[in-house]
């Protein structure tokens, strides 16, 4: 038994409180006083214990990526993130050929199996690509963008060990709305995403059952007057959780507000996006076969486009309550229990209750994260 001993922890339904939590791989106890038997672990003045951050949607990390289609690969970004207070994450794909895709879904599905505790849980796949549209692509390669098809993202879950748990698609485009359907049938997230959809195909997709917008703002249909676009929409309908890559760079402050603005608090999850360049120094990196330019934190193709982010979950919930001015403990939530909920985990993990799994996140008033527990055991320190 270890225990975080008259520590300012985030407590779920009661917010900031000075407590005691006791845990081995579940959460035992939170009380004002230490279990006589529990290993104390010192934490400074300033710290703040958090539930485990969860992305829902990162490419790579530490010179690694998803598609690189390796267990070592996916143990290099499972390491990395840990750092940043991640303890759970979506291994994400990107548009590629049905060969490289495959590879990648057998590695996480093998990854998971050796049930690694090393880093930060693999909790599965997010499946970005090949259904998008061609023309919002983002810095996804045009040749192997595909349209929505049953039988191919059929495979895809096989070939993973049915470890896909959201996929993101263009709802206009051809076969979608088949694959919607079967998504929501199968418990699988339709994410709206790299879309030219108008207000009136994002309406009958969530009738369908889709549920969730993909780097809201990013490589979709603005807002406008006459036609509020994907944009519009994911303010507009309650039932659509929207991501938001909360780097400055990717949206705007101003945008961010409106976003927070018009959205239910358990609507919105910060995501990070980030690319295999996060974790390590500025220069020339790789994306889906493209080159990556990365410089002062961002990352872009030779023609200018965004590649993915190089962004730390820390730095996103600090930029939500510093320049955005979300309350502390919503900013957290973002990062918590909304992608928890979206991932039907927030039974074991998103929140700290008794109960639930061990994983914490341990912040210093500058956001820093002094460590890193998942499941118990510290996968982080400072």
């Amino acid at each position: 038994m270890k225990c975080f001993k008259g520590a300012t922890v985030y407590v779920d339904g009661e917010g900031l409180k000075k407590c005691t939590v006791c845990f081995d791989e579940k959460i035992e106890k939170i009380s004002r006083c230490a279990d006589k038997n529990a290993d104390v672990i010192e934490l400074p003045d300033d710290a703040i214990v958090l539930p485990g951050f969860i992305d829902q949607h990162i490419h790579g990390a530490g010179g690694s990526d998803g598609m690189d289609g390796t267990l070592d690969d996916i143990a290099i970004i499972a390491k990395t993130v840990a750092a940043e207070g991640t303890t759970s994450f979506l291994v994400t794909t990107m548009t590629q050929s049905a060969e490289n895709i495959t590879k990648a879904m057998q590695a996480v599905k093998v990854y998971r199996e050796a049930d690694s505790k090393e880093g930060a849980r693999v909790v599965g796949v997010h499946l970005e690509g090949p259904f998008i549209a061609a023309a919002h692509k983002g810095a996804q390669p045009l040749e192997y963008v595909k349209e929505p098809d049953i039988a191919t993202f059929d495979a895809y879950n096989e070939a993973s060990g049915n470890a896909i748990r959201i996929v993101t698609l263009a709802p206009e485009v051809n076969g979608a709305a088949e694959l919607i359907q079967h998504l929501s049938k199968i418990g699988v997230v339709a994410s709206i995403g790299h879309t030219g959809a108008k207000f009136a195909d994002i309406e009958k997709a969530v009738e369908m059952g889709a549920n969730n917008v993909t780097h809201t703002y990013n490589a979709q249909t603005a807002l406008h007057h006459r036609e509020i676009g994907t944009v519009g929409s994911a303010m507009l309908l309650d039932e659509l959780n929207c991501e938001l890559i909360a780097d400055t760079i990717h949206v705007s402050v101003p945008a961010m507000r409106l976003l927070v603005k018009n959205k239910p608090l358990d609507k919105l999850s910060l995501i990070t996006d980030a690319m295999r360049a996060k974790g390590i120094p500025d220069g020339v990196s790789e994306l889906g076969g493209q080159t990556v330019y990365v410089k002062n934190g961002e990352a872009r193709l030779a023609d200018g486009t965004l590649a993915g982010s190089v962004l730390r979950m820390n730095r996103a919930v600090q930029n939500m309550v510093e320049k955005v001015g979300v309350p502390f403990t919503q900013a957290v939530d973002y990062a918590t229990i909304n992608p928890a909920r979206m991932l039907k985990i927030d039974d074991e993990a998103g929140s700290i209750k008794v109960g639930k799994r061990a994983d914490f996140t341990v912040l210093n008033a500058q956001y820093d994260v002094i460590l890193t527990v998942r499941g118990g055991e510290m996968i982080y320190k400072a």
